[in-house]
């Protein structure tokens, strides 16, 4: 069981409550992931977890941290798009890589990769940053570390989640017929845990300002995945986002 202060996500004034990590994942996710929740670096991660939620501002809010497995289910997912971890400002972090909630002012990252849609496939780019929409049709918005201190980026790094989420993404190889979208060199380190035979990975430098220049733009991801999809007689996505979000819409 893990305790965090119930202030973190409700503001009333009651110092405790716990949280039991384990049953956070209410789809298939769950059962995949059940035997790393049961092993001992899980363990030393709740118990990090517990004094980090308790003593340090940490994003995302706890009831976040899966929003990744909770949008997108095993079964339903057809690409990943990779990220480190999560964003550290404010009112940044929802759990998902590369997304901001509605209303939050979008991060430079995403504005390059929207910019890098409009080129790719003439997508019109809209005024936020909530990608509901992508994990909806089977976009898996996963982090490979997925908790971060404010301000502190790389924070929870070498903490247990890279086992956890290299886990997740070695099962989605396993199945089979997945795209993995690689940006960047941190993202490109988890090539060996994919099976190239039965899965396509499009890679190329990551998106932010200093590194999209140097072919991040130009490298069509989003219509190479649709190519790939079909190839695997699968549906495209629609990488199109609607103009406004709403997150009433969870």
């Amino acid at each position: 069981m893990l305790y965090v202060n119930v202030t973190i996500f409700y503001g009333i004034n009651i110092k405790q409550v716990g949280v039991n990590l384990k049953t956070l994942i209410k789809n298939d996710w769950q059962g995949v992931l059940q035997g790393e929740f049961d092993k001992p670096y899980y363990e030393q991660l709740r118990e990090f977890l517990v004094n980090e939620y308790n003593t340090q501002t940490i994003y995302p809010e706890m009831h976040h941290i899966y929003q990744a497995f909770q949008w997108t289910s095993f079964a339903d997912t057809k690409v990943v798009i990779l990220g480190q971890d999560p964003y550290h400002e404010p009112n940044q972090a929802i759990g998902c890589s590369f997304a901001v909630a509605p209303g939050v002012r979008i991060p430079p990252s995403l504005r390059n990769i929207y910019k890098e849609l409009q080129d790719d496939l003439g997508c019109t780019p809209v005024e936020h940053g909530y990608l509901k929409a992508w994990a909806q049709q089977g976009v898996l918005l996963l982090n490979s570390v997925l908790t971060v201190r404010r301000g502190q980026a790389f924070s929870h790094k070498g903490k247990g989640w890279e086992q956890l989420t290299d886990y997740a993404i070695h099962a989605l190889s396993e199945r089979g017929k997945v795209v993995f979208i690689l940006w960047g060199n941190a993202a490109k380190s988890k090539i060996p845990l994919i099976d190239q035979s039965k899965n396509t990975i499009i890679s190329s430098p990551h998106p932010s300002p200093f590194a999209a220049r140097y072919g991040f733009f130009g490298s069509k991801p989003f219509s190479k995945a649709n190519a790939a999809l079909l190839n695997y007689n699968e549906e495209e996505i629609n990488w199109q986002l609607p103009e406004n979000a709403d997150e009433t819409e969870e």
